[in-house]
């Protein structure tokens, strides 16, 4: 780790990261930390999403070098994807030993009666079986080699709480931390840690405002219908009084990957700003 004169880097000059959702914000502040610190990184999202992943690993080979960046595209929710997309990245750069599982899917805001079972279905997919899916391929390859890792689950803290209007993503974010603690009693004996970070609100950015404008338009009793009321409503529930950044995400995810948390496996770890 870096001395406290500027932003906190690792050396990670040994290591190989795998970032799902690096089209997004969050995926693709985590992946240049690990480009930063010296890692090989994959970046992987869905094929619709290549315009943005593109950008992402051309941010990252103006850190570390075009032979240590490697682009895949695939669904997370399909096992036998994932199982490719490792073992592509195992052939390029190396096994993948710090893993960030950010892919992930908000859904619809609907109150509870009248939420969408197929949505339901398409969250839960994405958010837990696609978790799943990625901690299992990346598990057997590093469990292959022999010298351990470190995984990141992205959960909310809608997991934590709930969220109101929010019945599938809730619930998929739960089952992360749940299935977050098995697999790091699991995977414990072939040395790989498993944690989980859990958000509240961040931004700005897309996410943010595509929750503020559909709790507006969910119609609760908890929130106003105009948006700009709805983010300050939504602030007023921060101790800090601020939305986090992305990076402020990103910081928790390189420490859990690194070795100075060589220590803590199975936590979720609350990026809230007070939030409990």
């Amino acid at each position: 780790m870096s001395g406290s004169s500027g932003p906190v880097t690792y050396d990670f000059t040994s290591r190989v990261g795998f970032v799902t959702g690096a089209a997004g914000d969050i995926g693709r502040s985590v992946a240049l930390k690990l480009a930063s610190s010296g890692a090989r990184v994959a970046l992987a999202d869905l094929e619709t999403a290549r315009g943005r992943l593109e950008e992402s690993a051309g941010q990252c080979v103006g850190q570390n070098g075009s032979q240590n960046v490697e682009m895949v595209t695939f669904d997370v929710s399909t096992a036998g994807a994932v199982e490719s997309a490792v073992e592509h990245v195992v052939d390029r750069l190396g096994v993948p030993n710090l893993v960030f599982n950010g892919a992930g899917y908000q859904g619809a805001f609907v109150a509870t009666p009248h939420y969408p079972d197929q949505d339901v279905r398409k969250v839960l997919d994405i958010n837990v079986l696609g978790t799943i899916n990625v901690i299992q391929a990346t598990a057997r390859a590093m469990q292959a080699e022999g010298k351990g890792g470190a995984i990141v689950n992205s959960a909310s803290m809608a997991g934590v709480a709930g969220a109101a209007n929010m019945l599938a993503y809730s619930a998929s974010k739960g089952a992360v931390i749940s299935l977050t603690k098995v697999a790091a009693k699991d995977l414990a004996p072939l040395g790989i840690r498993v944690n989980s970070i859990s958000p509240a609100f961040i931004g700005p950015g897309a996410m943010w405002s595509r929750q503020v404008d559909l709790q507006a338009r969910a119609g609760s009793s908890y929130y106003s219908t105009d948006p700009d009321e709805v983010a300050e409503e939504m602030l007023g529930q921060v101790p800090l009084r601020r939305l986090g950044s992305v990076n402020e995400v990103a910081s928790v995810v390189a420490w859990l990957l690194s070795d100075e948390a060589s220590y803590v496996t199975g936590e979720n770890v609350l990026v809230t700003g007070g939030i409990a």
